[in-house]
């Protein structure tokens, strides 16, 4: 024996009903993604370097480093270091000499303690660095007489000279090539079309 089941329109319109506002329910409220936690707000804890420019000369080369300043990203909050320590300025370089040629090899940036010691660099971090331009890359790495240039600075600083008097100096100790430098005029005796 076969039973049927008859549904009036309004049944029928009722359980439709009832299964769209399920799934519209199961849509909006039980397949939506978790919000996502809140990102972490990291703030530039910058330390002031006193004084803040120096100007100084090596041999022929005179060297100037301005807008001195130390920065470390911080995690607001848990205090969490997000960036380590950075030392950036601006480092300007002049060649003093009448009568040389100054090449640019490079450079390298260390920090000296109030013992006259080296600060050394945590694990994992690079040793700071002068690189400068080849002739090809824009700027140039030759000084030609009363010839300066500047780039900007941007090196590793240890987390030990941030604390209290224990930074004494910061040393660039650079590299150059000098040569001689002359300039000669070459005369060439011509004449135009058999005179």
């Amino acid at each position: 024996m076969t039973r049927s089941i008859a549904f009036t329109r309004k049944q029928t319109g009722l359980a439709v009903a009832y299964a769209l506002a399920a799934a519209l329910t199961a849509t909006t409220l039980g397949c939506s993604p978790t919000p996502s936690a809140v990102a972490a707000v990291i703030k530039d804890r910058v330390y002031t370097v006193t004084p803040d420019s120096l100007k100084v000369t090596a041999g022929i080369v005179t060297g100037e480093i301005t807008e001195m300043k130390v920065t470390e990203r911080i995690e607001e909050g848990s205090g969490r270091i997000a960036n380590p320590a950075k030392l950036t300025g601006k480092l300007a370089l002049k060649n003093n000499s009448t009568d040389q040629t100054v090449r640019i090899v490079g450079g390298k940036l260390s920090y000296i303690d109030t013992n006259g010691q080296p600060i050394a660099l945590e694990d994992k971090r690079t040793e700071p660095t002068l690189k400068v331009a080849g002739s090809y890359g824009g700027a140039s790495d030759r000084l030609d007489p009363g010839q300066d240039t500047s780039q900007s600075v941007d090196a590793e600083f240890p987390v030990e000279a941030l604390k209290a008097k224990k930074l004494k100096q910061i040393r660039l100790e650079l590299s150059y090539i000098p040569a001689p430098f002359k300039e000669e005029k070459l005369n060439f005796t011509v004449s135009i079309g058999g005179q």
